[in-house]
């Protein structure tokens, strides 16, 4: 699963917003801490004020600020407010025309992975991206566990020993 560039940058600013709760801060300023496009992140801004994530004021010394406590932004909701879809495979899609459709299993399994990943969005708020240390790599924080060999699968048999 990869979430979008809109989505990527949405946390980025309210990660931002969070880490300078004691003033406005502008698009442009985000902008250029993160490298990222100020017309995109204009866009988003726009949109997480309408959806009450961020407090906006415009015009000369205006800009944005968290509409909450870190706290109270939960990840799973912000990731919801802000991807267009889930799809993940055709088949979970409207416009399905997959031939395996209701004779493959893996709707299911798809469906039950994005359940897993949403949940554990649903367990962490923004104020658990601000207690990260500061300069970590996500490699550091997170180990993903080594995929699993099918029990049925034997190791390769060198030739010329079978």
């Amino acid at each position: 699963m990869r979430l979008t560039t809109m989505t990527d940058y949405a946390l980025r600013l309210l990660i931002y917003l969070g880490q300078h709760p004691e003033r406005l801060c502008t698009t442009g300023e985000v902008a250029q801490a993160y490298g990222i496009s100020e017309a995109h992140l204009t866009k988003i801004t726009h949109q997480l004020g309408q959806h009450g994530w961020i407090s906006t004021v415009r015009g000369k010394g205006g800009g944005m600020k968290l509409a909450l406590p870190p706290a109270e932004l939960m990840l799973g909701d912000l990731v919801r407010s802000v991807e267009s879809d889930f799809y993940l495979v055709e088949c979970l899609g409207a416009a399905n025309s997959c031939n395996l459709t209701g004779m493959c299993s893996l709707t299911g399994i798809v469906n039950a992975a994005l359940a897993a990943f949403m949940a554990e969005l649903d367990r962490h708020s923004l104020a658990d991206l601000l207690r990260r240390p500061s300069g970590a790599k996500l490699s550091s924080i997170v180990s993903l566990p080594k995929p699993r060999r099918a029990s049925s699968l034997k190791p390769p048999v060198p030739l010329g020993e079978a």
